[in-house]
């Protein structure tokens, strides 16, 4: 799936850092040429890195308390977006400069672990990362990681985020039940 910049026509779907590129839902950009991205799998979320000794999958199964997301700094002081951030999206040097983090922790053996991504050159809407962090913090609250693996549901999930434009607190917790809702019947 990795190829050289230029090819994000393969992108059918993105909220905020995750995209649909070739049917495949990625966190990242997985065009960037020895970039690190993640890969999200009916078996778990792929870590993409430089080597093949760098790479790894780690099991839904493994993963307890569900994923935290940062942009810009491991730990921002305020809330998942630091200032690099958001200026890794403006034109000019900073673009595309930057990375982005999942936080998890992780059972058998217990650790925490930070998967690293590569952020895109291109600006994440402040709403857009915020339904990313919903999206990630209900699935994991509802015990449902293993649905992000799940392209058909993560697709209709992304659809329904970006097309009901919730921008409160409050819709996007009746939207992500409504979604985990669905999952259950």
């Amino acid at each position: 799936m990795a190829g050289t910049r230029g090819e994000e026509g393969r992108t059918s779907a993105s909220l905020g850092p995750l995209a649909c590129v070739d049917g495949h839902w990625v966190v990242g950009d997985c065009f960037r040429p020895g970039g690190h991205w993640l890969e999200f799998r009916p078996d778990g979320i792929y870590q993409h890195a430089r080597t093949p000794s760098e790479e790894l999958l780690m099991p839904w199964t493994r993963i307890m308390l569900g994923i935290g997301f940062s942009l810009g700094a491991k730990c921002p002081q305020r809330g998942s977006v630091s200032p690099v951030g958001m200026i890794g999206g403006l034109p000019g040097p900073w673009q595309g400069v930057g990375r982005g983090y999942l936080h998890m922790t992780l059972r058998h053996p217990y650790e925490d672990w930070l998967a690293s991504f590569d952020r895109h050159p291109r600006w994440y809407p402040m709403t857009e990362l915020a339904q990313f962090e919903a999206l990630l913090v209900h699935t994991g609250a509802a015990k449902e990681l293993h649905r992000l693996g799940d392209a058909d549901w993560l697709g209709h999930a992304v659809g329904r985020l970006k097309g009901r434009h919730p921008r409160t607190v409050r819709a996007l917790r009746k939207v992500m039940s409504e979604l985990l809702e669905q999952t259950e019947s």
